[in-house]
């Protein structure tokens, strides 16, 4: 079968013709179709026939243009999240709390996309919406239709749905926590936040920061974890807040939404103060919940128990332990049981690294004043010309800066630049070196798993720095305090999705982090090619690795 042309007179027509043998075996020819006349056939009607043919046997149209091609969009991290949120009940929970007939769109849909922004690649609320409809194909949501006001009214609803949306997510996290009892690991975090504008009510002022170590415009986040590194609670608070302040009201809450029968805090050294310790004490009886607490006591105040630790010293260095394992034992203090261990090596360590900065800052100090004697002798040395008010403040900056202010200390009252390094507050130091002590209301547990339970507090600390870093919790440039409070709330849900996958990735025994898992697998890529006026959308096929995560997390593969 073949088209041939054939004339008539001055006009030519197309036509399908087959060639066939007769009964005597001769070759003939049959008109099968007639197409028209070839000067009334348009390349657009010849076009569609030629597609129409090679589509009715199954090959590849013939392009009468190049493809074109869409730019491709992360499809796999997103999808991985969204399975994930719905498979916790956080979709459902969500929406219902936030159920309202006066909104034209999906407020979930949006608080969703706000929550992945911050695990697949952190931005402004602005910068969500050129996200989705440039970098990601959210399932679910469609992009034109997103509006930067949109998200502002979703985090408004946030705010004053607060509550239910807060017990909307303890209702799903529940069932993975054990109700009798539960170890809870409690912390504060400052957060840096831009802007000098002052409100009624504000939650932005300066505080001591914990991350320049100096003081910064923020505010502070509590947060509560169990000993399975979940995040269950969190609260917000004044940037200028004492940490003291921030544990019983986190813990009212708390109880509240998940009614445990007995709790036991773990709380790091800011939070030890014998109110604090009445407090947790009297919210138990007030609650009817065995409620105790593991604290630990501020290095600053290790002097107040320098008798009792010159008591244990003995005890502690003549015990048969090796260098690197604590020797632990206990005492009373205020009638409440303290456990005290202490690390040979780590105390070797602590007072090497603090002789070596101090005996950098004594060459330092030594150079200042070598500088200042040669110009008092007339000599003439590099740079400029110093003076002993100026040698004051540069050797005072580095003090503060190395924190070494207990230990050397300029003589501010002599005309002339001078220091002393105070060498019994470096053994007075030395002597606390590699000690821990701990103040707890547990009678029933052993020194040793008080001590191991304390240390991993250092599970909430790597928590924070997930929110600092992967996260994007900071800088915060919302200025009312309610969007600062919804910020807070939506990079939390961040967290519990990110703690959620490490605890599946562990418990599959996988060596991949969060954030890795989710880099992986972005690289599933939604595509669009438009071949004539048709389009086509495909996804990356997954390779090997990425069907093992897929596989390890127990959830199912993309599809269109």
């Amino acid at each position: 079968m073949y088209a041939r042309v054939s004339k008539s007179g001055n006009r030519s027509y197309l036509q399908i013709v087959e060639g066939y043998r007769d009964e005597a075996g001769r070759v003939k020819q049959r008109v099968i179709a007639n197409l028209g006349r070839l000067d009334k056939l348009g390349q657009k009607d010849l076009s569609a026939l030629i597609h129409g043919l090679q589509r009715a046997v199954g090959l590849p149209e013939t392009l009468p243009q190049p493809p074109r091609f869409d730019p491709a969009k992360a499809f796999g991290d997103v999808w991985l999240l969204h399975q994930l949120w719905h498979e916790i009940g956080l979709a459902d929970s969500i929406r219902r709390a936030l159920r309202s007939s006066r909104r034209q769109f999906d407020a979930e849909a949006l608080v969703r996309a706000m929550v992945f922004n911050r695990l697949a690649d952190p931005t402004s609320k602005l910068g969500v919406v050129e996200w989705l409809r440039n970098e990601t194909s959210m399932p679910g949501i469609d992009p034109e239709a997103v509006h930067h006001m949109q998200l502002m009214r979703v985090m408004d609803a946030l705010e004053e749905n607060k509550d239910a949306v807060e017990q909307a997510v303890a209702n799903q996290l529940r069932p993975l926590l054990d109700q009798d009892l539960s170890v809870v690991f409690y912390d504060v975090t400052s957060i840096r936040i831009h802007g000098t504008a002052q409100l009624e009510g504000d939650l932005r002022a300066y505080g001591q920061s914990k991350d320049i170590h100096g003081i910064g415009r923020q505010f502070a986040l509590g947060v509560i974890q169990t000993a399975e590194g979940l995040p269950i609670a969190h609260e917000v608070f004044e940037g200028n807040v004492a940490e003291t302040r921030t544990l019983v009201p986190i813990l009212q809450r708390l109880q509240t939404r998940f009614t445990f029968r007995r709790i036991v805090v773990v709380a790091d050294r800011g939070l030890l103060s014998l109110d604090n310790i009445s407090m947790l004490e009297e919210l138990g009886r007030e609650q009817g919940v065995d409620v105790d607490y593991i604290l630990a006591v501020p290095a600053r105040r290790y002097a107040a128990f320098a008798d009792l630790l010159r008591e244990l010293q003995a005890a502690l260095e003549g015990a048969d332990t090796p260098e690197d394992q604590d020797v632990i034992t206990e005492a009373l203090w205020e009638g409440r049981r303290l456990v005290i261990a202490h690390n040979t090596a780590r105390a070797a360590e602590q007072s090497a690294t603090r002789q070596s900065i101090i005996s950098e800052l004594d060459a330092f100090g030594e150079a200042l004043a070598k500088k200042l004697d040669a110009q008092d002798a007339g000599e003439s040395g590099r740079g400029r010309r110093s003076s002993d008010r100026g040698a004051y403040q540069r050797f005072h900056k580095a003090l503060l800066e190395k924190q070494m202010t207990r230990f050397i200390k300029p003589d501010l009252g002599s005309p002339n630049f001078a220091y002393t390094v105070d060498d019994e507050a470096i053994a007075q130091a030395a002597r606390l070196d590699g000690k821990l002590m701990l103040v707890t209301s547990l009678s029933d547990m052993a020194p040793e798993e008080v001590v191991a339970r304390y240390r991993s507090l250092a599970d909430i600390e790597r928590g924070f720095r997930v929110l600092k870093s992967e996260i994007e919790i900071a800088p915060v440039y919302h200025r009312l305090p309610d969007r600062i409070r919804t910020h807070a709330l939506i990079c939390f849900l961040a967290l519990v999705l990110y703690r959620i996958l490490r605890l599946r990735l562990k418990a599959a025994e996988s060596p991949v982090s969060p954030s890795k898992l989710l880099k992986c697998l972005s690289r599933i890529q939604k595509h669009t090619v438009h071949v004539g006026a048709n389009a086509y959308h495909g996804i990356t096929r997954p390779d090997a690795e990425q069907l093992d995560l897929f596989k390890a997390l127990k959830i199912e593969l993309p599809k269109q």
